[in-house]
């Protein structure tokens, strides 16, 4: 694998993670009971981006590490699961 492929295998783990974080652990205004002038009541009370931010580092990290290691060193090839036969011929 490439240093560019690391890398942007790395920020898609990331974002997924971002995306699936965004959803959790959220109080709206709503729930909250102050709602802010001129946003929905649905808009998230106190976001914590930074907490979140470095918890999705950490996380993607997590999960990116053992994927480069596999797709290294792993046991599985794409002559594995070359179930067309295109790879047959090749060396």
């Amino acid at each position: 694998m490439t240093i560019t492929g690391g890398a942007v295998l790395f920020v898609v783990l990331w974002f997924l993670c971002l995306f699936i974080a965004l959803q959790t652990g959220i109080t709206t205004q709503a729930e909250d009971g102050r709602v802010v002038p001129g946003t929905p009541a649905s808009a998230p009370a106190n976001p914590q981006m930074k907490r979140r931010f470095l918890r999705v580092t950490l996380i993607a990290a997590a999960l990116w590490l053992p994927l480069v290691l596999f797709i290294e060193y792993g046991p599985l090839t794409v002559r594995d699961i070359d179930f067309m036969g295109t790879f047959e011929g090749r060396h």
